[in-house]
Formats: C-alpha cells, sequence, structure tokens
C-alpha cells in the first residue's frame, strides 16, 4: 500500500537536493532493517521541501514500504488529529463503515475518533480519555508495520495540532526496534499551531534534521539549464541566485518568467533579472490575474480560501457557473501556478499572493461566505469552525454555535487543545458565559491545569446561582488535584457548599440532592489528598449521615466516608460494610475513586477477597478503556495488597509490571506509588539497595505534604535503611512517620505500622523502655481496630520489648493471631521472633519448631532476607536444613511472570501487548527470555510449568486468596 502524491506537477527535475535525498534513503534502508527513524526538513517558504518529500517517496527507496503522505493546512490547524487524517486519510477509515476494517480488530478500533469525519457520540465524549485514541492509533499503525515497513510523511507541519504531534511522540516512544520512518517537513519561519509539542518532539526524539540551504552557483545553472534549454552565462546565473536569494520556488518563477518574456540567458538577460527584482512572485501572480478575465481572479480567490474542494462549492463561492471553474483551473494550471494532479495552488505562497490583492474586509467577507457554504451542504463542524478560527472578529451570533460543536467534536476524538481554541473564541462573545469557562477548564485540565485553574477562578464570581457555582467548585476542586493545591480547592468547595445547602434548604429534590453529594463528595476526596486537610474533612465525614449508596455520587461519597472512617482506626466492622456497599451495583458504569477507596479501606480491615476484587474490576476498565493511568494505580495497588498478605512473587509480578508501564509514559517520573511498591517488595527479597535507587527516582516535588504516599514512602525507605544495617538511620525514618500520621490524624494500626517496627529497632539498640512505650501505643490502636492482623502486631512489638518469659509470652499469643490472618509474611517474622527468643531462653528444641515455620513460611512468601536468617538461626539452635529446591519460577522478572501467566491462558501475543500497553516486540523479548528460563519450547508447554503457581484459575466474578496462602495457614 502506497500513498504517492504524483509528482508530475513539477516541469524540471529536482535539483540541488543530492545530499537531503540521500539522508532520507538511509533512513529509509535503517526502517527496512526494523530500525526506527525521524527526520525533521525544515526550510524557508519556497525551498523546496514538499519537492524534496515528493520526490522521496515516489523513489525506489520507499518500493515496497507503506508509504502515508499528508500535508497538513491552515484551514484545518486548529481541529482536533487533523494531521492524523491527512496521513491516514487514503486507508478509508473515516466512514461509516469503517469499524469493519481488519485494520481497527482490537484496541486499534480505538483510534476512530481521530479518524472519522464526524466523531460518534458514544466514542469518547470526554477529553479525559485522549490516551485510549492514542492508544488504538499505536494498534492501527502496528497493524501496518506487521506486512511491511511504514513509513510517514507529514508536510507543513508548522500546521499541525497538538494531537497529532503527541501521537507522533506516543509512537515513537514505543517503536524501539519497529520498521517506522517519520518525515516531519515544516516552514521555518512559519509559527507552529503547536510550537511547545514541536519543540519538545525534536528535544526528546534527538531526529535527524534536513536544514534546506539556498541554492549554489552550480545548482541555479542546473535550473537555468532546465528551463532555457541550454546553458547560461555565469553573470546570468550569479544574478538569478541573487535575486532569487537561491530560493527555488522564486528561482524558478524568475526564470519562467524571462523565458516567457524572450529574454535569452545571458548578459541582456542579467539585467532584466536585476530589473525584474526579488518580489517577482507575488507581483507575477497579480499581474497573471490582471491579464486574466475577472472571473479567473474570483475562481482562484475561491481556491485560496476553500482548498481543495468540489467544482459546485468552489463555483458558488466564487460566484460563477460551474463551467468556468473548470476552465479556470485550465487557465491557471497553464500559467504554472495552478497543480497539475490537484485542484490547488503549487505552493502556499501563491496561496498567500492570491490573496494578497484583497482588502481585509473583503478577505474576511469571503471566509465568512466559505463557512455559511460548508454549513449549508453539512459539512462537520470542525470544518467550518476551520474558516472562522481565521476571522479577527466574529461579528454573527450564528458563529459561536458553530465553535461551541467544533468543541464537542473536538472533546469526543480526545483532542482538548483543539476544543480549548474554539472555546477561547467564544469567550470573545461572549465573555459572561459561566458554561463555556468549565467546559474550557475540564478540556484545560488534560493538557494545562494551572489555565484551567485560572479560567474557574474567573468563573467563579460570573455564577449567580449556587447550582452553577457548585459545578464550577467540583471541576475546581478535581483539577486542584492536578496541580497538587488541594488546600485552594477545598477551600472553595467548602465555601460552595456552604451557599447551596442554604440555597437548597432542609428538602431538595432528587437532583438537588444529587449535586449537593457530588461537591460533599469531591471535598472529601480533595481534603484527603493532604495533611494540611485531612482533619477537617475527617471532622465532616463523621457529621455526615451515610448515604444508602444508590446512585453514583452517593456510593463515591460512601466509598470516601469508609476510608475516612477507616483512617480514624476504629469499627472495622463498620468499615466493611460500607465499602461493600459502595462497591455492589457492578452494571453501574466504574467509578474509579469508588473502587480505589473501597478497596484501600477493606486491605486496612484485612477483607483481600473484596479488596482484590474491586481492583480487579479496575484493572479490567483500565485494560478495556486503554486508561493507563488508572491500570497503573490499581496494579501499584494490587502490588501493595500481595505484599500485605505475604504474596511476594504476585507482589513483584504486579509493581515491575506498573514500572514498565510508566517507563513509556512522560508523567511516568511524578508516578510515586509503583516506585513505592517496587521498593517494598525488593527489601523482603533481599536487595535493600535496588530499593533505594527505586525510591531515589520519585521526582514529584514536597511529597511530605500527601496524606497516602509519602508514609508508604517512608516504610519502604525505612525498611530498605535497616536491611543495609542502618539502623538508626531507619528508627528516625519510622519516627518521623508516626509524627507525620499523627499531623494527619491518621490512626489507623494496619496502614504502614510504623511503631511495631520501631519498637523492634528500639530494642535491638538496647532500648527497651522506649520500646514498650511503642507497643503500648499499638496495642491501643490495635485494640480499638479490632483485626487479628493489628492485636498480632501489638503482641510482636511487646514481646520484643519484654525479658525472658513475659516477651516469649506475648510472642506467642502474636504468632496465633498472625496464624489467623492473612498476613503470612508477618507471621513468619513473629515465627521467626519467638524461635530467636527461645534460642535466648534455653529453649532449643522449641526455638526448632518455630524457626522451621518462619523458614517455610518465608520460602513460600518469596522472603529471602527472613528466610536466611531463620536458616542461619535453625543451625545455630541444633536443627537441620531441609533441602529445598529452587523453582525456576523464580528467575522470572515480574513482567515476563504477567506475560508467561497471560500466554498460558491462549492470550495471543497482540492482545498481550495491548492489555499491558507496550510493544508486541517488547512482548516477544519477554516471553524469549521466558522459554530459555523454564526450558520450554513453545507456549502450549507454559501451563503444566506454571501451574504450582497458579494451582486454581480464580473466577471471574472476583479473586479468591491464592491457594498457596491457605496451604500455608493451614500448615502454620
Amino acid at each position: 500500500m502506497q500513498d504517492r502524491p504524483d509528482s508530475s506537477g513539477s516541469p524540471t527535475t529536482l535539483v540541488g537536493r543530492d545530499d537531503e535525498l540521500r539522508v532520507l534513503t538511509r533512513h529509509a534502508e535503517d526502517a527496512r532493517g526494523g530500525r526506527v527513524g525521524l527526520v525533521m526538513v525544515h526550510g524557508p517558504a519556497g525551498m523546496g521541501k514538499t519537492s524534496l518529500l515528493r520526490t522521496f517517496i515516489a523513489s525506489d527507496a520507499c518500493r515496497d514500504m507503506t508509504v502515508l503522505y499528508g500535508s497538513c493546512a491552515e484551514t484545518v490547524a486548529s481541529a482536533g488529529y487533523s494531521g492524523v487524517r491527512e496521513l491516514f486519510g487514503v486507508l478509508g477509515l473515516s466512514g461509516a463503515d469503517a469499524r469493519n476494517s481488519p485494520l481497527l480488530q482490537g484496541f486499534a478500533a480505538r483510534s476512530l475518533p481521530a479518524l472519522a469525519d464526524r466523531p460518534a457520540d458514544g466514542d469518547t465524549g470526554d477529553v479525559t480519555t485522549a490516551y485510549p485514541v492514542l492508544h488504538g492509533l499505536y494498534w492501527l499503525a502496528a497493524q501496518l508495520m506487521t506486512e511491511r515497513p511504514l513509513v510517514l510523511v507529514l508536510d507543513d507541519v508548522h500546521w499541525c495540532d497538538e494531537r497529532s504531534l503527541g501521537w507522533i511522540d506516543f509512537l515513537l516512544r514505543r517503536a524501539e526496534d519497529l520498521p517506522l520512518l517519520v518525515v516531519l517537513a515544516q516552514r521555518s519561519e512559519a509559527e507552529p499551531v503547536a510550537p511547545a509539542v514541536l519543540a519538545d518532539l525534536a528535544a526528546r526524539r534527538s531526529p535527524t534534521t534536513v536544514a534546506l540551504r539556498p541554492l549554489g552557483h552550480d545548482e541555479v545553472g542546473e535550473l537555468a539549464r532546465q528551463v532555457f534549454r541550454g546553458a547560461a552565462a555565469p553573470s546570468f546565473v550569479a544574478r538569478a541566485a541573487a535575486v532569487s536569494g537561491g530560493n527555488p520556488l522564486s528561482l524558478r518563477r524568475l526564470l519562467e518568467e524571462l523565458r516567457a518574456e524572450g529574454v535569452a540567458p545571458d548578459a541582456h538577460g542579467e539585467r532584466r533579472a536585476a530589473e525584474v527584482g526579488s518580489d517577482l512572485l507575488a507581483r507575477s501572480v497579480e499581474v497573471l490575474l490582471d491579464r486574466r478575465p475577472p472571473w479567473v481572479r474570483d475562481v482562484a480567490r475561491a481556491i485560496a480560501v476553500l482548498g481543495e474542494e468540489s467544482t459546485e462549492l468552489l463555483a458558488a463561492l466564487a460566484g460563477v457557473p460551474a463551467a468556468l471553474v473548470d476552465e479556470g483551473v485550465l487557465v491557471l494550471r497553464r500559467a504554472g501556478i495552478m497543480a497539475t494532479d490537484r485542484t490547488d495552488f503549487v505552493h502556499d505562497v501563491v496561496r498567500a499572493a492570491v490573496l494578497d490583492s484583497l482588502d481585509p474586509q473583503a478577505l474576511d467577507d469571503l471566509r465568512t461566505s466559505a463557512a455559511l457554504l460548508l454549513s449549508d451542504v453539512g459539512r462537520p463542524a470542525e470544518e467550518i469552525a476551520g474558516q472562522l478560527m481565521l476571522l479577527p472578529v466574529l461579528d454573527q451570533p450564528w458563529m459561536t454555535g458553530v465553535l461551541r460543536d467544533a468543541a464537542a467534536h473536538a472533546e469526543k476524538r480526545g483532542a482538548p487543545e483543539a476544543a480549548v481554541r474554539c472555546l477561547y473564541r467564544v469567550i470573545e462573545r461572549e465573555p459572561d458565559s459561566v458554561d463555556v469557562r468549565i467546559r474550557m477548564a475540564g478540556a484545560l485540565a488534560e493538557f494545562n491545569p494551572p489555565e484551567a485553574i485560572r479560567i474557574l477562578q474567573e468563573a467563579l464570581p460570573l455564577a449567580a446561582d449556587p447550582r452553577t457555582r457548585a459545578r464550577v467548585a467540583v471541576r475546581y476542586g478535581l483539577t486542584c488535584l492536578a496541580v497538587q493545591e488541594s488546600p485552594s480547592g477545598v477551600r472553595m468547595l467548602e465555601e460552595v457548599l456552604a451557599e447551596l445547602e442554604a440555597e437548597l434548604g432542609p428538602e431538595p429534590g432528587p437532583a438537588d440532592r444529587e449535586l449537593r453529594t457530588v461537591v460533599e463528595s469531591v471535598l472529601l476526596i480533595v481534603g484527603a489528598d493532604e495533611k494540611s486537610t485531612i482533619r477537617a474533612v475527617r471532622d465532616r465525614a463523621a457529621r455526615l449521615a451515610v448515604p444508602p449508596g444508590d446512585t453514583p455520587a452517593q456510593r463515591q461519597m460512601l466509598a470516601m466516608t469508609t476510608v475516612l472512617t477507616a483512617m480514624g482506626g476504629r469499627d472495622a466492622a463498620r468499615a466493611v460494610n460500607q465499602a461493600r456497599r459502595a462497591l455492589r451495583l457492578p452494571s453501574v458504569e466504574l467509578e474509579t475513586w469508588s473502587q480505589l477507596t473501597s478497596s484501600f479501606a477493606l486491605t486496612l480491615a484485612d477483607e483481600i477477597d473484596d479488596a482484590q476484587y474491586a481492583l480487579e474490576r479496575l484493572l479490567q476498565y483500565g485494560q478495556g478503556n486503554a486508561a493507563v493511568w488508572t491500570y497503573v494505580l490499581a496494579l501499584s495497588s494490587r502490588a501493595i495488597l500481595h505484599h500485605s498478605v505475604g504474596a511476594f512473587p504476585d507482589a513483584l509480578a504486579d509493581a515491575q509490571t506498573a514500572m514498565e508501564i510508566i517507563g513509556e509514559e512522560r508523567w511516568g517520573d511524578s508516578a510515586v506509588l509503583p516506585r513505592v511498591a517496587l521498593a517494598t517488595v525488593l527489601v523482603d527479597l533481599g536487595d535493600p539497595e535496588r530499593a533505594e535507587d527505586v525510591l531515589d527516582g520519585i521526582k514529584r516535588g514536597r511529597l511530605d505534604r500527601f496524606v497516602i504516599e509519602y508514609h508508604w514512602y517512608l516504610t519502604a525507605r525505612a525498611r530498605a535503611r535497616w536491611a543495609r544495617g542502618d539502623r538508626q538511620g531507619a528508627l528516625e525514618l519510622f519516627l518521623e512517620c508516626g509524627r507525620s500520621l499523627e499531623e494527619s490524624a491518621f490512626s489507623n494500626p494496619a496502614f504502614v505500622p510504623w511503631w511495631a517496627d520501631a519498637a523492634i529497632l528500639l530494642a535491638s539498640l538496647d532500648r527497651p523502655g522506649q520500646a514498650r512505650e511503642l507497643a503500648e501505643y499499638g496495642s491501643e490502636l490495635a485494640a480499638r481496630w479490632g483485626t487479628p492482623r493489628g492485636l498480632g502486631l501489638a503482641r510482636m512489638a511487646h514481646g520484643v520489648a519484654a525479658p525472658g518469659k513475659e516477651g516469649i509470652d506475648h510472642l506467642t499469643a502474636s504468632v496465633a493471631l498472625l496464624a489467623d490472618s492473612p498476613a503470612r509474611a508477618l507471621q513468619a517474622r513473629s515465627e521467626y521472633l519467638l524461635g530467636r527468643a527461645l534460642v535466648h531462653a534455653g529453649e532449643q528444641r522449641a526455638a526448632r519448631e518455630h524457626l522451621r515455620i518462619a523458614g517455610d513460611l518465608a520460602q513460600l512468601c518469596g522472603a529471602v532476607a527472613l528466610g536466611a536468617e531463620a536458616r542461619k538461626l535453625l543451625v545455630t539452635a541444633g536443627g537441620r536444613i531441609r533441602n529445598t529446591t529452587t523453582s525456576p519460577l523464580g528467575m522470572l522478572t515480574g513482567m515476563e511472570r504477567t506475560v508467561a501467566d497471560l500466554a498460558a491462558k491462549g492470550v495471543s501475543n497482540r492482545s498481550i501487548a495491548e492489555s499491558l500497553f507496550v510493544t508486541v516486540r517488547t512482548i516477544e523479548t519477554h516471553l524469549t527470555s521466558v522459554y530459555r528460563k523454564l526450558g520450554v519450547a513453545r507456549r502450549t508447554e507454559l501451563a503444566a510449568v506454571l501451574r504450582p503457581r497458579n494451582p486454581a484459575d480464580r473466577e471471574p466474578t472476583g479473586p479468591a486468596v491464592p491457594a498457596w496462602v491457605t496451604q500455608a495457614r493451614g500448615r502454620s
């Protein structure tokens, strides 16, 4: 498949671009060999970039490659994914039957909002879902690359929209070792539509840059020879070069004009060339049109405004019969300013020259007429808006309606920048519109949250109605989360909520009740993010009546009140009941906050099955909707959950998979939870040095403000320091965690139990008095919460702080309590501490029993460091170490385990890659490594090798605790 524009419009051969062609050819050969490349071509107008591109893609360099060519235009510059549609237009994927195309199978179907002339109502509908479109376009390109190497050539990218350029960046970040070449060409003096995105693309991708230079003396002479059918005098060549500045377009026009006048390329011609001057192109176009009948100029102007359009539409705008349009095109083509292969000018410089003779008001009137004509024939709103966006003033009421519709189309495409451009123009005519500002803020939050904040601050005083102010405040609060300014969001939400409650009275109707609940729930979400606001929102939540959970807003409220209640560490049974109610009604569209917060509360209460079920639903949602951040968040949360029950291999698999995914994302450096999850499990796997390296990769500023992530971070860092022998440093971090949690009013004993670790450290530092104080503190918390895990931890802390038999009794109770919890790794730790205490008490036989259990549990959990300590102490106590065999599964990385499990279930490489947001080549690489490590030859052999790890498949309705955990409980 090739879309090669006809280069026959040039009467002469491309001159002076051999070096540039060689660069492009070399990169095409690299693409054939599976090496991705990016070439950026730039030069002034008329320097020959389009001729270079057309010559390249028509050459043998692109033979047997899929070549897609597109050229961006000023009239569509403001439309979302306009550059993408230019590239993929030849594939015919914009019509109603596009869904049936074999190219749009699987996740590639997500690209439809970008490709369609009009995005369907159900395609996306929300600019925050831009990622699925990018993901779908990636898979469309990947599908093309399974057949042949792919060359994407996009001309005039200074008029390319942000989303198209963003997708090219998205594609290149995932295209390592793929047969892909991307060529982008731009006019160097033009101001780009998306300067930041274009500059970022160049900075990040390290492209090969081709700067088109002016033609030299020899090249000017060659072009003169072609035009005059013979050699030109050196002085004539020098003068032509000086007058044209070596610009191929200006030079060609100069030479052709001189030839048309009968001027020879000699000394006389040299003088005439000097008289013509360097502004020949614009003047020659004007002279050319002056010499033709007036209707030719009208046709030329219609083409200059509408571009390549139907004869009927051009005739309507020009005000001439259709037959005259066809005749006018022939006249302009014979004059050399109209392309031979399309109804458009040979260059945008010619287009500008055609319109230069119009006074500004006449040009505005012509564009307005063009917009009305496009509307009359039913063209998409984005196309009509392309004309309106070029007007300096929107002076007619209907214009804002078109721009609103165009913004809605952009939102459905997942192109927020395009939506914002249209809405800014609407604001010019409707400066007091709150609704427009709310829509703008929703789009801006995707790519420019600070500007969204400013727009909403402007909107609030304009909103006289409390209900409208409530809508502003909700959007403002959620945007504050993105810019990490939650206190500001809380203040606005509190003020507006008070106004709304006064307006609604004690008995509001259903719609008003739902609105009030939305505001209240968002206030709790925003306020729970930072330590400075958490106390106030917890107090508010305590005063609220618990909602039944019958509506999305009620479930969101229920989930937030649940987690805030759980933070206080009281009444675990109540928290569990509320969390389960928040998770009900699975047929209702997934509510991310409800699922995530409910899962967190259930994990604190040791209701592992239900917590994991909520995370499984989130993962399925993330995969099905290409919602990568939701997927990463759920995967990292599940890694922490797995770690909490001692399923370290599963925790490692999830954490490493999350880390591999964020490695492909531009926001990956600011993601905290995946790094904390991975570091946490690495410590228990005996690699604290790497754990600290992972934590060092966190780039989010002022992490100490946040309620959840900061304390997970402190705990992971402290445990890594401890494992590396820095007991004092670890103790200081644990104590800082305790101080910070007190500041956050977060007293649940199951969330980062710093007090238990600090007590054990203090005992090891021979400070038993302080250890007992922390044990007492933890006991009070655990008694209020009432779960076996918390109570077992408290007994463990008392056990290491108390001497002799008292300590042994506490540790014995701790083992029994933890055996009744899902926390196998904690049970192993308690067994080890009990065994150690018994060794010190001289009870070697009893010590050996507990140390063997500790070692066995540690091995089941994958707790390498603890297992080694238990076995070493067992030998000291006179025991023998049983022979153990290391499963080859232990050699797999987390991502390899994930890929192997999916492959064993018969999932195709493409489907695995789609669900994990990586490339097919990445999956193939992981599977090759899996086969080598496990000693298998094909995917059909994987199930038998992996079966020991997963003795029973989980039911799709909800996950069960892995069978090996149940076995470990019984064994203990």
